[in-house]
């Protein structure tokens, strides 16, 4: 937690649902609650050669630590901010000949920690890590037995003179990591690249329809010297005001599920029963389920049931083809299944936005920009309905969906989402993340591309710069990498 931030916020006891943080003060929309820098963090192995392990940013070419040979990063000075945190991860990944999965080495990484506080929380921190919710007892067979394994793998692994744990505070670790584990996104918020453990942020309580969300800033290491660089962090920030006293809360799970889909999520994983308002009412689980209007003779029950069954069964189909890198026929059945939705299912109903999503980015990815435009635009309007209106999720569909109209040609209304997920995501993210920077540009070129266009006789069409870090073909290609 950066300074003067411990003061907005403080501990108390949320009965049920354990503790919990409140507003020490009043919050407008958009304002940093608190922030805090990572605990312990570590990229994904699959991506363990292509995201710096300081910043967590995607990059190329990026520099290797030449003595375990797995940690990779930015630059030099990257490397050296990293250090404190990777020295003892790099000592252990040479004595074992190989580094071990993201579980197992973020664990390490949070033992190595404790070790280097004394077991104490420090100054920023309202609850040392290892005094987090843990959940062991109520993990299923399968998981308990993957615990173990992960428990002598680390005591392998672990390299830290003659000091050693035993099994069970060891799974204690292991246990609170899968609890309170966040999940961190490159500098695009495109695809999820790491998981880290913050402190302060496992304390905030959920809810499906949350008064905050929890940002990664990935820092600046733009500064010659690595003492100069800010560090990555969490920001939590509101999502509408926030009076003095009242509970914080972020969503642990994206609220397009039906509310049972939800409740059953967060029961396997976080170990609780929601009940907040939309789960307890419902909320929104007509307009996710709901048949299409406007027709002359509405859908029967058997035409919504067969096509939601079709839907569901063909959307399996699409991520096979997905993982297998199989776009073509992605595509097919996306266009399949969208001919056999129309006039049946809503759009709203979950089954058509996830297809009409999948085909947007499929589309902007095979160059068919019109067409993709068209999905876009009608996916943002479901999604409208849905999100809450500052939802990042629903930002940076906007976001999307305006890159895809502008490439399609459709300028105006291209620049009028890139402006809208702006707004957004100023909320959300706030004016130093590198997506707003992004967004700053592509609304500054389709500004200056619609006063030409305007100022045109004729229809003005300009050929596209190439703007890396904001083009629609960049922003489909990470889509489809993610797993």
């Amino acid at each position: 937690m950066t300074a003067g931030n411990k003061e907005n916020v403080r501990l108390f006891d949320a009965g049920a649902k354990g503790r919990g943080l409140k507003a020490s003060k009043a919050f407008n929309t958009g304002e940093v609650v608190f922030a805090e820098p990572s605990y312990s963090a570590v990229v994904f192995d699959s991506l363990a050669s292509q995201v710096c392990h300081s910043c967590f940013r995607h990059q190329a070419q990026l520099h290797r630590c030449a003595q375990c040979r797995f940690a990779h990063y930015c630059d030099r000075t990257c490397q050296t901010a990293c250090w404190e945190e990777h020295k003892q991860e790099c000592a252990a990944i040479r004595k074992s000949g190989k580094a071990p999965s993201e579980s197992v080495r973020l664990a390490a990484r949070v033992l190595w920690r404790l070790h280097k506080d004394g077991g104490l929380a420090s100054d920023s921190q309202l609850v040392s890590a290892d005094q987090l919710q843990e959940h062991v007892d109520q993990l299923s067979q399968d998981q308990l037995q993957q615990l173990q394994t992960d428990v002598r793998v680390l005591q392998g692994y672990w390299s830290y003179g003659s000091k050693q744990h035993s099994a069970e505070y060891i799974s204690h670790i292991f246990g609170i990591i899968k609890c309170s584990g966040f999940t961190l996104s490159d500098q695009r918020g495109l695809q999820a690249v790491g998981v880290g453990l913050f402190p302060n942020l496992a304390l905030v309580n959920h809810d499906c329809w949350p008064n905050c969300t929890a940002i990664l800033n990935h820092g600046n290491q733009s500064a010659v010297s690595s003492a100069l660089h800010s560090p990555r962090r969490i920001e939590v920030r509101a999502l509408g005001k926030i009076s003095e006293g009242e509970e914080l809360t972020i969503s642990y799970v994206d609220f397009l599920q039906l509310s049972a889909d939800r409740q059953k999520q967060l029961k396997e994983q976080y170990h609780f029963e929601c009940s907040c308002r939309h789960c307890s009412q419902h909320i929104s689980d007509d307009l996710m389920t709901a048949a299409a209007e406007g027709q002359d003779s509405p859908p029967s029950a058997e035409q919504i049931k067969e096509v939601s069954a079709f839907s569901k069964e063909t959307l399996e189909k699409i991520e096979k083809s997905r993982l297998d890198g199989d776009y073509s026929e992605v595509l097919k059945l996306c266009r399949e299944c969208l001919q056999k939705q129309q006039g049946v299912l809503a759009d709203t109903h979950l089954h058509s936005l996830r297809v009409l999503s999948m085909a947007a980015e499929v589309l902007s990815y095979l160059r068919q920009f019109s067409e993709a435009a068209d999905c876009a635009r009608k996916m943002v309007e479901g999604y409208t309905k849905l999100y809450h209106p500052n939802n990042a999720l629903l930002g940076m569909a906007i976001m999307r969906a305006g890159v895809t109209l502008w490439h399609a040609g459709q300028i105006e209304e291209g620049h009028s989402l890139i402006c809208k997920a702006y707004s957004i995501l100023m909320v959300t993210h706030g004016p130093n993340h590198s997506v707003i920077r992004d967004l700053e540009k592509m609304r500054g070129q389709t500004e200056q591309e619609l006063k030409m266009l305007r100022q045109s006789e004729e229809v003005y069409l300009p050929k596209k710069q190439n703007i890396s870090s904001c083009s629609a073909d960049d922003s489909a290609k990470a889509f489809l990498r993610e797993q």
